[in-house]
């Protein structure tokens, strides 16, 4: 026969026993050591988890680099034209971007944990960069300390992101919602769209400022500098760039026909320039490009005070977009191939990636949607594609970089803003517009607040309003009355199983949150109204309630201030001749209720192991009142 359950009132478990536990919960859900155990090897075992490179290389062999080779190949055809684009949106010299290219690959290659990813610069953050440190030091002022201060935020970036990975603090992250992320590159491709109308019409004159008004007011205040012929190009290029992308979308084994096309317009423009001197007709071209790898550049971090802020503050913002776009995008392509990825060790990754990027005139570098798309159509395998990547830019940076110096600015513009277009996700919008309001308020935030006011306060409008959603969730849980489905065991929510019966003289109610400080008054006051409700709709005398049920499976954890509440809830009751039963407490509730001295104000006898055994506590409890009420009339 089986042995009956009943409710477990042993004692609290130590301090160090729930701050250990708690702590791996909150810092290691994913338990990461539970490999090393049980291991001879654990010296090996954790050399290949803290450096993946280690572990995937001993199996390294000719077939897995044949397809490698071809994915670098490929990702470096897309690096040079996206580098050279995105260092003029950054407003540093155009060779930055492919110094970019060339080292951070190669350390992540070392330590990142994705077989897809592919690293380079991306036009988000790029803006940033130029959006935040040019407040302080124009580049156009001071380009020498203002391409010192972007060396500076990609070393802060690249030390938030490493201590956040060390410290296992992804959750960070997950701050900046789906919603917010949506919204915020909406917003940036807008503007990064409007400002390449400068390079589109050949404009000298421009602003510095990135909200849509200032940039629309600069391109039509300066009519006069338009020339046809730059728009002329740049709307051909364009309409090249596009149409290969619709072609890879209607076909997508034809990817590198996209994957080519910005290598293709950069040759094109570069032929079209030199053979036409394009200068000549207001055409403006990158200009001078100098061979030669990365100079070192630890030398030029500037942390002087009155620019310590600035370089901090666009090396944090940068570092929490950077790790939020990086590591989604790893976390999207490794799941087409049913593996994991470590957000934490991705962190650590990119974090030594924009660190040693730093000391060797490197800008932030993560990981670009649209290069890791290509690498993992092109078939890459491992992160040797990476490598091959930096070979190849470094062949290019030895030999081949004059050959760019005469490269369109228009050519440029044309391709950032064909790749900004694949960042509007307007269907995107129109979905959580239908799904959720408040999810869709989040993201116009982000959007307007970007493209009208600037990309840092657009960033924190919305992430100020996804907190302001949590906080009310937090203060105002969901709370709901049970009923049982006739035939069956299961008690569910009345309100969405209408058919879902009652009991009379019983109310269940069930509590869906952790219980403290900030919302324990309002369950207290949604429990009493339950009540109240629920004697209004019997038509019958006040107390036609005798025993509310708390059902607290859902309630994980519990404070001092709910705990009295939960006394309150208790006294106010009894002054009404409710008796309160609970029903399965949490571990962690039980503890605290036990410590507190509330288990034996309520009675042991009051708390169940399910909501059935409390019913027919309940119910033999109302029948004992019935019959001996029942005999107290006999004998009146």
């Amino acid at each position: 026969m089986a042995e009956s359950l009943s409710v477990n009132f042993s004692g609290p478990k130590s301090f160090s026993t729930k701050l250990k536990s708690k702590c791996k919960e909150t810092l290691f859900p994913d338990d990461p050591f539970k490999q090393f155990r049980n291991e001879k090897h654990r010296a090996i075992k954790a050399l290949q988890y803290f450096i993946p490179f280690f572990e995937w290389i001993p199996n390294y062999n000719l077939k897995l680099l044949r397809y490698d080779v071809l994915a670098g190949i490929t990702i470096t055809s897309l690096a040079i034209p996206q580098g050279i684009s995105y260092a003029k949106l950054a407003s540093i010299p155009p060779i930055i971007g492919l110094y970019s290219s060339f080292v951070p690959p190669l350390v992540y290659a070392v330590f990142g944990s994705s077989k897809h990813l592919a690293v380079g610069t991306v036009a988000a953050c790029s803006l940033l960069i130029a959006d935040t440190i040019g407040q302080k030091v124009p580049p156009k002022k001071d380009p020498t300390l203002y391409l010192h201060l972007v060396f500076t935020a990609t070393f802060f970036t690249g030390i938030f992101q490493t201590a956040l990975g060390f410290l296992r603090l992804g959750i960070l992250v997950d701050f900046l919602s789906h919603s917010t992320i949506t919204g915020f590159m909406g917003g940036t491709a807008i503007i990064i769209c409007l400002q390449q109308l400068k390079g589109l019409f050949g404009l000298k004159h421009f602003t510095t400022k990135t909200d849509v008004v200032s940039v629309l007011h600069a391109v039509f205040s300066n009519r006069k500098e338009w020339r046809w012929e730059s728009a002329v190009i740049g709307i051909s290029f364009l309409i090249f760039l596009q149409f290969t992308r619709y072609l890879k979308n209607r076909k997508p084994k034809l990817f590198w026909v996209s994957a080519m096309a910005p290598m293709v317009t950069v040759v094109v423009g570069c032929l079209f320039a030199y053979f036409a001197h394009a200068e000549k007709h207001g055409i403006q071209i990158v200009g001078d490009l100098r061979k030669g790898i990365n100079p070192p550049s630890i030398g030029y971090l500037n942390f002087k005070s009155e620019y310590l802020t600035v370089t901090v503050k666009a090396g944090i913002i940068t570092a929490l977009i950077a790790l939020a776009e990086g590591i989604a995008i790893a976390r999207s392509f490794a799941i087409m191939q049913n593996e994991q990825i470590d957000g934490n060790k991705e962190m650590i990754a990119f974090g030594l990636m924009n660190i040693v990027g730093s000391f060797t005139s490197c800008y932030l570098t993560t990981g670009p949607f649209s290069k890791t798309a290509v690498n993992f159509n092109a078939g890459c395998k491992t992160a040797m594609s990476n490598v091959v990547m930096s070979f190849c830019m470094m062949l290019v940076l030895l030999f081949l970089a004059p050959l760019f110096s005469y490269t369109p600015l228009v050519a440029l513009s044309a391709i950032i803003m064909s790749a900004m277009f694949g960042l509007i996700n307007y269907e995107e919008a129109i979905l959580l517009f239908k799904v959720d309001k408040l999810d869709f308020s989040i993201c116009m935030a982000a959007f307007l607040g970007v493209a009208f006011i600037s990309m840092d306060i657009g960033l924190m409008l919305s992430v100020g309003l996804a907190l302001l959603r949590t906080l009310i969730y937090v203060a105002r849980p969901a709370t709901c009355k049970l009923g049982k489905i006739s035939d069956s065991n299961l008690y569910l929510d009345t309100e969405q199983y209408q058919h879902a019966q009652g009991f009379p003289g019983i109310l269940i109610l069930q509590l869906g949150s952790p219980i403290y400080f900030a919302n324990c008054n309002y369950i207290r006051e949604r429990v009493l109204r339950w009540i109240r409700d629920e004697q209004v709709l019997s038509n019958s005398k006040p107390d036609v309630i005798e025993h509310v049920l708390l059902d607290l499976s859902g309630v994980s954890t519990i404070d001092m201030t709910g705990i009295a509440a939960f006394r309150e809830i208790l006294r106010i009751l009894e002054a009404k001749s409710i008796k309160m039963k609970l029903i399965n407490p949490r571990i962690g509730v039980m503890d605290k209720m036990i410590l507190s001295k509330f288990i034996d104000v309520i009675g042991k006898d009051s708390v169940f192991l399910s909501i059935e055994d409390a019913i027919d506590a309940c119910r033999f409890s109302l029948q004992k009142e019935k019959h001996q009420n029942d005999l107290s009339d006999i004998s009146a």
